[in-house]
C-alpha cells in the first residue's frame, strides 16, 4: 500500500468518525464552567448596593455562550461584575441599565472564570423592580 492511499484512508476514517460522533451528539465546543441555574446556591445568595460603571454585552458562560448583557457594578468593595440574562431577553422586555443607575441587586455569588461574580435574580432601580430568575437560578423573563 502506498503512503498516499494509506493517508487517504486514515483521513477518510477519521471523517466518517467525526461525523458518526457529531450524529450522536457529541458537543466539541469548550466546555462551559457553569450555567446560571447549577450555579445557585441559596446559601451564597447576598445584597449588593452599587452605582452602574458600565454595561457590556459579550458571550457569556452563564448564558450557555450566548451573548449577555453585564453590569460592572461600583461597590465600596470595589467593582463587581453582575451577570443579568441574554441580551435577546433584555431586549424583548426593553430593559437597560446605565452608568451612574444606583441599583441594589439580589442575587448569588458565583466563580465564573475564575472571578467572583454576581448572579442577578432581582434587581432594584428607584421604585423600579425587575426580576431575572426565580429561586431555582431559571429564567423568568419571557424568551
Amino acid at each position: 500500500m502506498r503512503l498516499s492511499s494509506l493517508l487517504l484512508a486514515i483521513f477518510g476514517a477519521t471523517a466518517v468518525l467525526v461525523l458518526l460522533l457529531l450524529g450522536m451528539g457529541v458537543n466539541f465546543r469548550q466546555p462551559v464552567p457553569a450555567q446560571s441555574a447549577d450555579l445557585y446556591n441559596p446559601a451564597r445568595e447576598v445584597i449588593v448596593m452599587g452605582a452602574v460603571a458600565e454595561v457590556r454585552d459579550f458571550a457569556c458562560p452563564v448564558s450557555e455562550g450566548e451573548i449577555g448583557t453585564h453590569v460592572m457594578l461600583k461597590t465600596p468593595q470595589g467593582v463587581l461584575q453582575v451577570h443579568l440574562a441574554p441580551g435577546r431577553i433584555m431586549r424583548s422586555q426593553k430593559l437597560s441599565f446605565a452608568a451612574g443607575d444606583q441599583i441594589t441587586v439580589i442575587g448569588w455569588k458565583a466563580r465564573v472564570f475564575g472571578n467572583n461574580d454576581l448572579i442577578a435574580r432581582e434587581i432594584s432601580r428607584g421604585n423600579e423592580q425587575f426580576v431575572f430568575r426565580d429561586q431555582a437560578g431559571k429564567l423568568m423573563l419571557v424568551q
